[in-house]
């Protein structure tokens, strides 16, 4: 069984009558990666305040690790990072400067704090940069520095909290990149809040679809779509060499399979299930040559629509 470190029970929220979280549950397991997914406004900053003890419940309760984030909030933070949307830094140290003296807020000094802070500079890809002011770094090279001063401290949990806003795409990747190596790598738990869907289906392990303070489903991708689009059909491509009625009629006989039709050299099938091992072996034993094959995957772009569609929650 998975061990949860983060337990998320009936946590509410309310500001001025406004409910901004509302009876949220949720388990996150150690050394997953998990994403927190929804619109701008939804909430999601508000739960990691809470999370970080930094803003207090109306309702529930949040365990890190056994620690009460209400009542332990300096035992949550010791064992958390946190990277917000926007560092700072002061920008007339470098890099280095930068990171020793967070290695000392966190009683980490001399020797260690200097080896530890050359390490993560190297491991974020800032070692070139590492004697340069901070304040003619790049939004990519902060956040990577973000990065590298949020694990100096060796916490177990990082808390990202739409951390590629403003970086260029290749930045992002390879910010993406760095965080699930450092996961697997290390065995950091990472709880990842965007609104940004390819970001979070490129690395989460599982995912959680929030909005207007509620968490709509959650789950592994994969699982999540299998759920929703069961019976739902999938279109199967296929460019064969020699397209035959005698083909056409075999694949129609496969199980799962609704309608077969074709243009040039392409096959398109409607099936309510995967069946492309099945359709290989019907083209090849008819004689045809199989140049390529694919199918229609659900992912979290449906997944999503499928809840937000034209602004309807779908519960």
């Amino acid at each position: 069984m998975p061990e949860p470190i983060i337990e998320i029970k009936d946590l509410t929220k309310d500001y001025e009558g406004k409910r901004a979280v509302d009876h949220l549950n949720l388990n996150i397991n150690k050394g997953e990666i998990f994403g927190l997914l929804g619109p701008n406004g939804a909430g999601k900053t508000t739960v990691i305040l809470m999370l970080l003890g930094l803003s207090e419940p109306t309702g529930g309760s949040i365990k890190i690790s056994g620690y009460d984030s209400t009542t332990e909030p300096l035992k949550v933070k010791k064992i958390t990072g946190y990277l917000p949307d926007q560092v700072g830094f002061y920008e007339n140290r470098t890099g280095l400067e930068n990171l020793l003296y967070t290695a000392r807020l966190n009683g980490i000094s001399g020797k260690r704090a200097y080896e530890s802070a050359e390490k993560l500079l190297d491991i974020v890809g800032l070692r070139e940069a590492k004697y340069k002011k901070t304040g003619i770094y790049s939004k990519g090279m902060k956040q990577r520095l973000g990065l590298a001063d949020v694990l100096i401290k060796e916490p177990e949990i990082i808390i990202l909290d739409e951390p590629t806003i403003g970086i260029d795409p290749k930045g992002i990747n390879e910010f993406l990149d760095l965080i699930r190596k450092l996961s697997k790598d290390k065995g950091i738990t990472v709880l990842l809040s965007s609104h940004l869907l390819h970001q979070v289906q490129k690395i989460c392990d599982r995912v959680g679809l929030f909005v207007d303070g509620r968490l709509l489903a959650e789950g592994n991708i994969d699982e999540m779509a299998e759920k929703l689009f069961n019976n739902k059909e999938i279109a199967i491509k296929a460019q064969v060499s020699n397209i035959t009625q005698d083909l056409i009629d075999d694949l129609k006989k496969i199980e799962g399979i609704r309608k077969v039709s074709y243009s040039g050299d392409w096959l398109i099938i409607k099936s309510i299930e995967n069946v492309t091992p099945a359709i290989a072996k019907s083209i090849i034993a008819k004689g045809g040559s199989l140049y390529q094959l694919s199918y229609e995957k659900y992912g979290l772009d449906e997944i999503y629509q499928y809840y937000f569609e034209g602004g309807v929650r779908h519960d």
